[in-house]
């Protein structure tokens, strides 16, 4: 692959896939914690209205809501939306719609003892949530969020059906200009898996931070030579108490 087709094609794909992943994360956090706060809202209208959006767009293939946001909504509202934004729309709405679920099963897991000391200190629901509910709740969402956060990034493939230039698109057309498939899509893979690989490592490293401000401290990693020294320890008590102690 030359130069230039790697300049002009495959350089923007990346930062247009990049662009996608971050805009449409964004959309779907936003979505995920308000709709997931709302399937553990005291009224019963608030709880249905939440699941039938999870039920809907969990429900709905996010290519073919792509293309209903990008082929049928503008006639239907009188304004055209950009292949790019009909692309962060479908995602966003379509994994807010998992992340839901994930913030109503972690704000569930918190302990009501918790949400009665809360009620016991006179808070108010939105004190109780962002005092109490979230600082727990939100550790136990990170792991799960990375994996939807690893799916959405391979999901924006999808945008290439549309025209926009992303890492796929930009794959097919050097495919087209080369006639060299194993190429360049070899090069697309790996690049996947290095976008991938920084997303989980971001979100590991914000999982650390999340249990260090609730004092949940991550385990200390024990070393080779300690490793060692333990186990001659454990080997000469054993010895030690086989002989009865006799030196």
């Amino acid at each position: 692959m030359t130069t230039g087709l790697w300049q002009h094609w495959v350089l923007p794909g990346i930062w247009i896939t990049i662009q996608l992943t971050l805009y449409s994360a964004a959309l779907a956090t936003v979505v995920a914690f308000a709709v997931g706060t709302a399937r553990t809202h005291r009224s019963r209208f608030v709880r249905f209205l939440a699941g039938f959006y999870t039920e809907i767009f969990r429900g709905t293939s996010a290519l073919v809501l792509m293309f209903w946001m990008f082929f049928v909504l503008p006639p239907l509202a009188g304004w055209q939306l950009v292949p790019m934004w009909a692309a962060v729309l479908a995602l966003g709405l379509s994994y807010g719609a998992y992340g839901a679920e994930v913030v109503r099963g972690a704000l569930n897991a918190v302990a009501p003892a918790q949400r009665e000391a809360g009620v016991a200190l006179s808070f108010t629901p939105w004190q109780r949530m962002r005092l109490i509910m979230l600082p727990q709740a939100v550790p136990e969402m990170i792991p799960p969020f990375s994996n939807l956060l690893i799916e959405l990034l391979k999901g924006t493939a999808l945008v290439s059906l549309l025209g926009v230039g992303d890492v796929s698109f930009a794959a097919y057309l050097v495919r087209l200009a080369t006639l060299e498939s194993a190429q360049i899509y070899t090069i697309s893979l790996v690049i996947y898996f290095v976008l991938a690989f920084v997303l989980t490592r971001g979100m590991r490293a914000l999982e650390r931070k999340a249990k260090a401000g609730i004092g949940q401290t991550p385990p200390k990693k024990i070393l080779i030579t300690q490793k060692l020294g333990l186990r001659q320890q454990t080997e000469m008590s054993r010895d030690w108490s086989s002989t009865g102690g006799a030196a």
